[in-house]
């Protein structure tokens, strides 16, 4: 048996999945790793950790799978998005610890940048708004906060990644800096109308471009491990963020196709052609994915909150046991009642991103009781997304007038898509098809297409389109008219808790 191997490395742990030439999971091998609070709203990663985790999980999936290192056709990477390493490029070790997407201890700053009027040229030039969450603001941090570091890097003697390049360069044993299109769109410095690292937004965070990685295709010989590592060199053949490489699992090559992703929140991703689309709902342009040269742009929005409101039912209400429970109690609900839960309890993401704003629920009456709450916290997923949605297209339809395919398809993955209820609401509430992949593991699965496609193992976007196999199709079958009242009562909702 041959496989391709797909490396996740994600924010709490790192995971080693096997593909057999059928494109089905073989084996998995996953490990946590801690994580690091020192200050109030700052997240951090041990980049050691990060390497060891990947290292250890890849050699637990070879001999979970019984499979040696010579059944390993290519290796493909995915990861945590927008989390920062600067190591020393001589010793390998890093100068600080990797700064986890989630941190927030730029959040001044670039408000300050913000009222110079920087963000506009920002928007344009990368598809993102002036925010924390991306890496130029942690990599200018870095730079600042710690001795010695702006020197080094002008020196030549730093480098700068996000959690693939800096895997690569360490798998490669020092002779690879690069990453690919999709984590340099998320970096907040690289145009993603030129595809080049941008001297103006440089040269505005005082970052020395010496220390920026090359950036490749996303199906690229990236690099080859070295044979320390596994006994035998190995090529990486491909590499994507996380939600990047979720959309080219769901196999979504066609403009107007989009996937959505439910963890503890919510990405959902629209696939836009050619076409670079600045939204004017506050939603993130960004790189879809690269092949051969071209470039496919996307538009993002995130939910903070999706399957997190079915833990707070858990833990914090303790009004179920575990995550199923919520189901059966939302179909056994008043049909009389009707409950909005807008779960703001960290604010409010896309299209409306206020973070002060605080979650609530409206529409209480005497006889509201458990049932009534778990049918609340599921249909806010749904509502969320036709927030989501609704922008999504609205930009898209604005720019291309000629569309005629509107919302076409949305392909569903992640843990709370396995709730049928939820799932059948969400359709309901889009009037769209809502697939649900054979497949759920789309993140592993797209860098594994990736890296087999370019070495050979898997077929081409076509081929690849046509493996996607459906596993259940949830089709609209509300009347628009209880739509309407349903989603009006939602915005009035939201709109109570933003004021």
């Amino acid at each position: 048996m041959k496989y391709i191997l797909a490396i996740d490395q994600g924010t709490t742990s790192s995971r080693a999945i096997l593909f057999n030439k059928e494109m089905k999971i073989e084996a998995t091998s996953q490990e946590e790793f801690p994580q690091y609070f020192p200050n109030s709203g700052w997240v951090e990663h041990n980049p050691n950790d990060l390497f060891q985790t990947v290292i250890n999980s890849c050699k637990n999936v070879l001999k979970e799978a019984n499979a040696t290192i010579e059944d390993i056709v290519s290796i493909g990477i995915t990861n945590q998005r927008e989390t920062t390493v600067v190591w020393d490029k001589h010793t390998g070790e890093a100068v600080y610890n990797a700064i986890v997407w989630q941190d927030r201890r730029t959040a001044k700053e670039c408000n300050e940048f913000k009222k110079d009027g920087h963000e506009k040229m920002i928007m344009e030039k990368t598809g993102l708004l002036f925010d924390p969450y991306f890496s130029g603001m942690k990599l200018r941090w870095i730079l600042e906060n710690v001795e010695g570091a702006k020197q080094k890097a002008l020196n030549g003697d730093l480098l700068f990644g996000t959690v693939d390049s800096f895997l690569i360069w360490k798998l490669s044993n020092k002779q690879n800096h690069v990453t690919d299109a999709t984590n340099a769109a998320r970096t907040m410095i690289f145009n993603i109308k030129t595809n080049e690292w941008d001297k103006e937004i440089c040269s505005l965070l005082d970052i020395p471009m010496n220390i920026l990685p090359e950036v490749k295709d996303c199906a690229d010989d990236f690099a080859s491990v070295h044979k320390d590592f596994f006994g035998k060199e190995i090529p990486i053949n491909g590499v994507a963020g996380d939600q990047q490489s979720a959309l080219v699992g769901q196999a979504c090559f066609e403009p107007g196709m989009a996937k959505s992703t439910y963890g503890t929140g919510c990405f959902a991703i629209l696939n836009l052609g050619e076409n670079m689309v600045v939204s004017k709902n506050r939603l993130l342009t960004t790189i879809g994915y690269r092949l051969n040269g071209k470039t496919t742009y996307a538009l993002e929005g995130s939910i903070f909150i999706a399957g997190a409101v079915v833990q707070w039912l858990r833990d914090g209400l303790k009004i179920i046991e575990e995550a199923s429970n919520a189901q059966e109690m939302a179909l056994n609900a008043d049909e009389n009642q009707q409950l909005y839960l807008v779960p703001a309890f960290t604010g409010l993401g896309a299209p409306y991103w206020d973070m002060e704003c605080r979650g609530a629920i409206y529409g209480l009456t005497r006889g509201s009781g458990p049932n009534e709450f778990a049918k609340a916290a599921l249909e806010s997923v749904a509502y969320q997304t036709r927030d989501l949605i609704e922008a999504m297209f609205d930009d898209w339809n604005s720019f291309e007038k000629s569309n005629s395919n509107k919302k076409s398809v949305l392909r569903i993955d992640g843990g709370m898509s396995s709730s049928n209820y939820t799932m059948q609401f969400l359709s309901d509430m889009l009037a769209m098809a809502v697939d649900r992949p054979e497949i759920l593991e789309t993140t592993a699965l797209g860098v594994a297409w990736l890296a087999g496609m370019k070495a050979g193992f898997y077929p081409n976007e076509e081929g690849f389109s046509d493996s996607w196999k459906l596993e259940r199709k949830f089709e609209p079958s509300m009347d628009e008219e209880k739509r309407e009242i349903l989603y009006d009562g939602w915005k009035d909702a939201v709109q109570r808790t933003l004021s």
